[in-house]
């Protein structure tokens, strides 16, 4: 890889939001993955790598074949790309999200901040990897930067990975505080 392109991945702030994901307890070993977007395709994490240690990142083009170390979830940042002026992609795997997925359809924060910038956050299905999944969330991203996967995780997009890392913090606050809510009626 060149130096400048080398360069640009550490300007994408992979391995720093990567670092506060796992801070937070959003991801757990090798799960989880970011992209960002570039004119003609994006940068994806490595299928098994760490995202506070990513390595490289992959390229995926908009169209022609997909390197095989791309993180298996590129087909869900493929689909939103594609359809959506996004420019950056973070899906996690926050445990009071996936819990709350389980029992909802979609989740309405209870919390200030929640309800000030993410009212409500969509619950989709699909199995992880498919197009299936790829389609369910490009479909509910089409109104909300914040998605949950059934089971599975988030997927959150934006302007930049600090914006879509904020909506997964988001996400698994508002979680949180639901449980905690419920926890003392």
């Amino acid at each position: 890889m060149y130096k400048k392109e080398v360069r640009r991945m550490r300007d994408f702030g992979f391995e720093r939001i990567g670092k506060r994901l796992f801070a937070e307890h959003l991801v757990g070993g090798n799960f989880g993955n970011m992209s960002v977007r570039d004119e003609n395709g994006f940068y994806i994490k490595r299928t098994g790598a760490y995202l506070d240690d990513p390595g490289e990142p992959v390229f995926v083009p908009f169209s022609g074949p997909v390197p095989k170390e791309a993180s298996s979830e590129y087909r869900v940042h493929l689909t939103v790309y594609r359809t959506m002026p996004y420019k950056a992609i973070v899906h996690a795997h926050p445990p009071h999200a996936i819990a709350a997925s389980l029992v909802a359809d979609e989740i309405l924060p209870l919390d200030s901040e929640g309800e000030m910038f993410c009212k409500k956050i969509p619950v989709v299905a699909g199995a992880p990897g498919t197009e299936g999944l790829a389609d369910a969330v490009s479909q509910a991203m089409e109104k909300n930067k914040l998605v949950i996967a059934r089971g599975h995780g988030t997927f959150a997009a934006g302007a930049t990975l600090d914006e879509a890392f904020q909506l997964t913090s988001l996400a698994e606050h508002s979680c949180r505080i639901i449980a905690l809510e419920r926890a003392f009626r």
